[in-house]
This record gives structure tokens, C-alpha cells and sequence, in this order.
């Protein structure tokens, strides 16, 4: 059944795949987003969408955001950059009663360390920083929401995003350009910790697919929490040593202390680092796969690579050594 849908941040990375996929399946979109900044990837979907500039941040502070999005008269709105409960709370409060879905961006990051792997819906630790404290309650207060019987609400969480126009989380995890140098170059990567913690990268085009899945089944999705994350998580010394392949070169890490690593680096990527090797996060897909149908395209090193081959051609990162893959 065709619908209208309103995608807010809909030229950003997901965005950038979701916009498309829902016109290809029939749908009437409106693209929300800041300014007019092009889509990522370019698609001749584009065409077919209806593009509104809008400041989130300035509608929320008046109070008017949410009656800006109901005028755009949606069927189903998808937010991909709601950031504080807030500002979720807000336009739950406008879109009750009078939308038949609300799809949420959130972040796996809703959760903390991992305690028993692969985390599952509903079973991970307590976020420790204010941006997963943040995603943790809106999740929560969206599903509290849909089991009071307001507005039919579904939280997909993505996992570390990846893909063209997007620089991805290195094995350090961050998003210091001096690690792919260093990699390409062969030389030595001082590595924080074991260098056995994870990370759970995922394809913009792969959360995506879920937002689609979930769209097209509400019943299944209503009240729910889904993670969207590739079939696999990397170690640090495993995505270390497979980001070296690429150049032709073999990975040489140095296992060294969290007060000597940040020695070598800035606040700013010594505090990146912390957040996800800290975490070391292994999510669960089973949850998405059996209720929807979900099945990731992309493992996460080929995203990843799909993002570093992108940065490369572009100009947006240099190094010593071209890719031999």
C-alpha cells in the first residue's frame, strides 16, 4: 500500500539509501533535513522526492517542530536525528492519533559494556556517556508509548555506520586519519588494551533495509527495538590486520596501556577510543531476522572498505600506499 512518508535527515547517510528504497517500493517521500545538501550517493529516485529545509534545533526550541511535520500531512514519519528524549517526547506529542508510525534512529550505543555476547534486545548494560544515556531513554520512552496504546512506534539501532561519503570507526575507534597512514605505510599501530575488544560496523544501505522491513510490517515491528548491525563484529587486532591486506602490508600492533595510548593522541581520539573499545560490543541481529526478515548485504570489513575506497578517490584521506584490492 503506497503511504507518504516523511524522512527527517533524509539527505544523510542512511537517508541517503532509505529515500530511495521507500520510492522504488511505491511510496510518496518528503525529505527533511537542515539545508538543501546532496545525497551521498547520487540516485535518479531523488527526482520523485519532495525536498523541505527545516532547523529541528530552532522548531524545537519554539515548540513548533512537530505541527511542521504534521503539515507535510505523513502517513508514517521516520526520524533519523533525534538526539535528546525532549525533543522525542515533543513530537510523539504531535504525531499521536494522527500518524500510523513513527520509525526512530537510535544507537547501539543505548547500551554500555558488554557483559554476555552477542547482546540482545533488552538485556545490555547501562550506557555509561550522555549521548547513549540519551538514545537509552528515548527507546524507552517509545516503547512505553506504544504499549500504553498511543502512537505505533519502532527504535532501530544501528551499529558503527559505513559507507560511501562516510569516514568509518578505525581499529583504534576512532577517526584519526594517522591510523589508515600508519596502516598503509607498515608501520607500527600502538594498540590500547588486549586488542581482542570489538567493534559492530554496519552499511548505511543495511539500516536501511531495516527501516524498510519494519515500515512495510508494522504489526511485527509495533512496540519494538531492533539492532542493525552487519552478520559479524572485528577485533581490534583482527580489522588491524585485515585493513593492512588491503595495502599489501602486514599488520604490526603494539599492545600498550590506556595512559600511554592517550599520550600518543589527542583528547578528542583518545575519548573515541575509550567509548567503543571500552564497550567491546557484539550485537544480535536474531531478533530482526526472525520478526522481519532482516539479512545484512554487507559483512563489515567490505563496508568498511567500501568507505575507505570512496575517501581515497575523493581526496579525503591520503596515504603512502594505493589499495591493491
Amino acid at each position: 500500500m503506497t503511504k507518504r512518508v516523511v524522512v527527517i535527515g533524509g539527505s544523510g547517510h542512511i537517508g541517503t539509501f532509505l529515500v530511495p528504497r521507500l520510492v522504488r517500493a511505491g511510496h510518496e517521500v518528503v525529505s527533511v533535513s537542515r539545508g538543501q545538501r546532496a545525497p551521498y550517493v547520487d540516485d535518479p529516485a531523488w527526482a520523485d522526492v519532495r525536498r523541505v529545509a527545516v532547523d529541528r534545533d530552532a522548531e524545537d526550541a519554539a515548540g513548533t517542530f512537530g505541527r511542521t511535520v504534521l503539515d507535510l500531512r505523513p502517513d508514517v514519519v521516520v526520524d533519523l536525528v533525534c538526539f535528546t528524549p525532549d525533543s522525542a517526547r515533543a513530537l510523539v506529542d504531535a504525531l499521536r492519533g494522527q500518524v500510523a508510525q513513527l520509525l526512530h534512529c537510535g544507537s547501539i550505543w543505548r547500551w554500555g559494556r558488554s557483559l554476555r555476547l552477542p547482546i540482545v534486545e533488552g538485556a545490555g548494560s547501562p550506557p555509561p556517556d550522555e549521548y547513549g544515556t540519551g538514545k537509552a531513554e528515548i527507546a524507552e520512552l517509545l516503547m512505553a508509548e506504544t504499549a500504553a496504546g498511543g502512537l505505533s512506534t519502532v527504535s532501530v539501532h544501528p551499529g558503527h555506520i559505513v559507507g560511501p561519503g562516510w569516514e568509518p570507526i578505525n581499529p583504534l575507534g576512532n577517526l584519526d586519519p594517522a591510523v589508515w597512514q600508519r596502516i598503509a605505510a607498515g608501520e607500527t599501530l600502538q594498540v590500547p588494551g588486549s586488542g581482542a575488544e570489538l567493534m559492530h560496523h554496519v552499511h548505511a544501505d543495511d539500516v536501511a533495509q531495516l527501516f524498510d522491513l519494519a515500515m512495510a510490517q508494522p504489526e511485527a515491528a509495533s512496540g519494538h527495538e531492533f539492532h542493525a548491525v552487519a552478520p559479524t563484529a572485528l577485533t581490534v587486532r583482527g580489522y588491524a590486520e585485515i585493513a593492512a591486506g588491503w595495502f599489501g602490508r602486514t599488520a604490526a600492533l603494539e599492545p600498550v596501556s590506556w595512559e600511554a595510548f592517550r599520550e600518543t593522541t589527542t583528547p578528542a581520539y583518545a575519548d573515541a577510543s575509550f567509548g567503543h573499545l571500552d564497550r567491546s560490543q557484539c550485537m544480535s541481529i536474531e531478533k530482526a531476522r526472525a520478526a522481519l526478515g532482516y539479512a545484512p548485504r554487507y559483512q563489515p570489513e567490505e563496508a568498511v572498505l567500501e568507505s575507505l575506497r570512496w575517501l581515497l578517490e575523493h581526496g579525503r584521506l591520503e596515504v603512502s600506499r594505493p589499495l591493491t584490492v
